[in-house]
């Protein structure tokens, strides 16, 4: 594995998001001497807040998983997230209504969900559900520390005898092809593939291989931290400064002065600072015009598909899961409108996350708080004028939850805040997308944008745009890799993690 050269005890993280806060701790831990400018006033990056009339918003992702790497990451400085959070393990994962009527309870434990399914779809559904998921346990023990959780130099870094297994194993298909040899019924296998689009892709177009996001969902299980999703980078953050990183907050990056191929010092708004290595986690165009450097690809990069998110207070008290999941009739459409003809969903597939289901106090007494998310083309597919439209569109939006799940909902409305991909785009995302790049083949393992910047010796990225990709689990992961190729690859071991049910 390639790393930086020369001296690396002074390391410079642009950007307090869940990777550089990765990189931060993993780098601490391995006795650097590390700084974090962040431009906002609170860690986080796309792990973003909102204070919206005494309502408590987490206005990034909503979805937390994978918690042994939430501990992965705080023991790199002898810390735990025992120690730093309180997590609530949802059960159902995700409840999931159909255009039909129908709906199921998504459940992380195997024989929980064994029963949903027998009593959905029959008992032949039920033994497609449990090969399923030996498939996804197997899938993810071959794929995720080997591919997902390692650097490359080179697309022939993968070339091992566990690229193999995965072809065999059928990881290189279409995920929703794959998905089909084991569920007949259409409604369950969108349950297990409708997670491509965090990747990007359709299920048709997905390889198979992302089915490891459908075995983080619905096998490890998804859980939520008392105190709202932006307790995850206050619990980092607060670790990283008890291990000796400094932190300037409310501090922007202006530039990096270099000597021949190294980057010597980063200039910032509140002063310079001398560096031996730099973690850059900004989006990646602003990372290459801080390098003055441009990607050489033989095909233009492909942000991921956009989203819309309504954050509504309400002072009605609600009866649903922590997550929804409203699934409408059409599938293979919305996503050809979405990714191909850059049109809003005529049909739209929805996701309504409930926090105060399970963290009352992230709203005042007797109130609830819901966030509705519906994907949306990105600026570059689909250029709309969200700013005349927006307001609108989350009108049409709140009016399909009230229809197929929340009657009434309008009359309960006291606080509103709508993000459209203009809203994104002003951030600085590319093309208006909190998704980062699409997962398509072209941008997918080492064919991602690497890591390690071409003509810059002691620079490294880390986030969503580069390896391994979007997500909380794989931006914690980016984070520990931008940390190896400055160390070297370094293992601790990693704490099994038990939740228990509260």
């Amino acid at each position: 594995m390639r790393t930086v050269t020369g001296p690396a005890d002074r390391i410079v993280v642009v950007g307090a998001g869940l990777s550089g806060l990765a990189a931060a701790l993993h780098l601490a831990g391995r006795g650097r001497q590390v700084t974090v400018v962040e431009r906002e006033p609170v860690p986080g990056g796309r792990a973003g807040r909102l204070d919206l009339d005494d309502y408590a918003v987490d206005t990034g992702p909503t979805v937390l998983t994978m918690p042994d790497l939430v501990d992965e990451t705080l023991a790199a400085v002898g810390d735990s997230l025992a120690g730093r959070l309180d997590l609530v393990p949802l059960t159902p994962a995700y409840r999931a209504r159909f255009a039909d009527g129908s709906a199921i309870d998504v459940h992380s434990d195997a024989d929980a969900m064994t029963e949903a399914v027998r009593a959905f779809a029959g008992p032949s559904e039920a033994d497609g559900y449990r090969r399923l998921r030996a498939w996804l346990t197997r899938l993810y023990r071959t794929e995720f520390d080997r591919f997902v959780a390692a650097n490359f130099d080179s697309p022939l870094s993968l070339v091992t005898p566990h690229l193999a297994r995965l072809v065999a194993m059928g990881a290189f298909g279409p995920l929703d092809r794959k998905i089909g040899r084991f569920l007949r019924d259409e409604r369950l296998r969108r349950v297990f593939s409708f997670q491509s689009l965090y990747a990007g892709q359709s299920p048709q177009h997905a390889l198979a291989v992302y089915a490891v996001i459908a075995y983080m969902d619905t096998v490890a299980g998804v859980f939520f931290p008392r105190g709202g999703m932006r307790a995850l980078p206050d619990a980092l953050a607060a670790a990283a400064a008890d291990a000796g990183v400094e932190f300037r907050y409310g501090t922007e990056v202006t530039g990096l002065a270099r000597s021949g191929a190294r980057i010597t010092t980063v200039h910032t708004t509140a002063g310079s600072l001398p560096a031996d290595a730099v973690v850059l986690t900004t989006e990646l165009p602003a990372a290459y015009e801080l390098l003055g450097r441009s990607p050489r690809r033989p095909v233009p990069l492909r942000p991921a598909p956009s989203a819309v998110v309504v954050h509504v207070g309400t002072r009605r008290a609600l009866d649903t899961a922590h997550h929804t999941i409203l699934f409408g009739a059409a599938w293979r459409r919305t996503f050809h409108e979405l990714i191909h003809e850059g049109r809003l969903m005529s049909d739209p597939s929805l996701l309504v996350t409930r926090p105060t289901a399970t963290d009352p106090a992230l709203a005042p007494d007797g109130r609830e708080l819901l966030y509705v998310l519906a994907p949306a083309p990105n600026l570059r597919r689909g250029p709309l004028d969200w700013d005349r439209i927006g307001a609108a569109y989350a009108d049409e939006v709140l009016g399909h939850v009230a229809d197929r799940l929340l009657p009434g909902l309008g009359g309960t409305i006291e606080a509103r805040h709508v993000v459209t991909p203009a809203d994104w785009h002003r951030q600085g995302m590319l093309a208006g997308t909190p998704f980062a790049l699409a997962h398509t083949v072209a941008q997918t393992g080492p064919f991602r944008p690497r890591n390690l910047v071409r003509g810059t010796e002691n620079v490294v990225l880390a986030g969503g745009s580069t390896a391994p990709g979007v997500g909380v689990p794989t931006a914690l992961v980016s984070g520990r890799l931008a940390a190896d190729r400055i160390t070297g690859t370094h293992s601790p071991a990693v704490r099994p993690v038990t939740v228990a049910a509260r």
